[in-house]
């Protein structure tokens, strides 16, 4: 089939071929009327805008690169579901892609946005991401970045987090009014910013409470359910005193579980269990899982919304970067319901 242009509908209607684009383009010098008859000409033959050549034109592609660490946790897809959202109403389209934890795989998606000529790079940062990660290349570019969740450190822009540190604080404060004293931190080794404040969270907890700091009941490694296994596989080898456990995200609570399950303990009678995150499992096993619901969807939104605000001003980086912090909630369920 012969592709349509905008001089095919030109003919059709017999008016040129400027006054055709700037009908398509809601130009205020054009009638209703005209761009009516355009608009109902273009969708009788079919006509598709070439955004390519109008991207040159404009030099706005109208396409938002978005950068995340993986799809497969219910975390990230629903932060994107509400990014996504709020920027096809306002007429963007993302590019998304996945660092899958890899700074390899980051700087590959960082590449491709820029070839691909995106207006801007919303991102949450890889596990294996240190300082500014390259990142403080796109700001010396002057192209737009923002970031959620994950934000680089020593890199000063526009971000969207909740309150680590809160959501780490009620976690441990919860475990601890619900009778429970001896409480492990599952955390991750790296230094990532996130993970440090809830551990921060857990800390002062403890001292508000009373309660000793002991130094074998803080756990750092990777995050994963076999992880979760691992932890408490070791403890109980080690015959280290515990009655509860809190873990930086949902899937080592996962692993926590099954494992204390295995060994014969009860939850939450002997030891009980708190993850981070409210991933969509955590209401769906037995026992269901306390956790520290983020906001997902507000986030995306969020992020979104301080995007286009970003966009809008044009002058991306000549005033103080925006930074949202949401407040987390507790979501208490069997797994710590004494």
């Amino acid at each position: 089939m012969k592709k349509i242009t905008i001089l095919d509908i030109a003919k059709e209607l017999n008016i040129t071929f400027s006054t055709v684009a700037r009908a398509l383009n809601d130009h205020p010098a054009i009638s209703t009327t005209t761009k009516q008859a355009v608009r109902e000409t273009a969708d009788r033959l079919g006509y598709r805008a070439n955004k390519v050549a109008s991207s040159l034109r404009s030099g706005k592609t109208k396409i938002i690169g978005v950068l995340v660490p993986r799809l497969d946790v219910t975390f990230f897809s629903s932060v994107v579901h509400g990014i996504e959202g709020v920027m096809n109403e306002n007429g963007y389209t993302i590019l998304l892609y996945q660092s899958q934890e890899s700074i390899k795989q980051e700087n590959r998606g960082i590449d491709t946005f820029l070839r691909s000529r995106v207006d801007g790079i919303i991102a949450s940062i890889s596990l294996e991401t240190e300082g500014d990660g390259g990142y403080g290349e796109i700001k010396d570019r002057n192209i737009p970045l923002a970031f959620f969740d994950r934000v680089p450190q020593g890199l000063d822009v526009p971000s969207v987090t909740i309150d680590d540190y809160r959501g780490g604080f009620m976690a441990t404060e919860h475990l601890i009014q619900s009778g429970y004293r001896r409480i492990v931190h599952i955390n991750q080794y790296r230094n990532i910013n996130i993970f440090n404040e809830r551990l921060r969270g857990y800390l002062d907890a403890l001292k508000q409470y009373g309660l000793p700091i002991d130094e074998r009941l803080i756990i750092k490694g990777d995050f994963s359910p076999e992880f979760g296994r691992q932890c408490v596989r070791n403890l109980l080898a080690n015959g280290i005193d515990f009655d509860a456990i809190f873990t930086l995200e949902d899937f080592t609570a996962m692993g926590v579980v099954q494992e204390l399950k295995a060994a014969g303990k009860d939850i939450p009678t002997e030891v009980g269990v708190v993850g981070f995150a409210n991933e969509a499992f955590t209401s769906l096993v037995s026992p269901t899982v306390s956790t520290v619901d983020q906001c997902t969807v507000q986030m995306g939104e969020e992020i979104a919304r301080l995007f286009l605000r970003l966009l809008e001003r044009g002058d991306y980086y000549k005033h103080k970067p925006e930074k949202i912090v949401l407040a987390p909630s507790l979501l208490i369920r069997e797994s710590s319901s004494r």
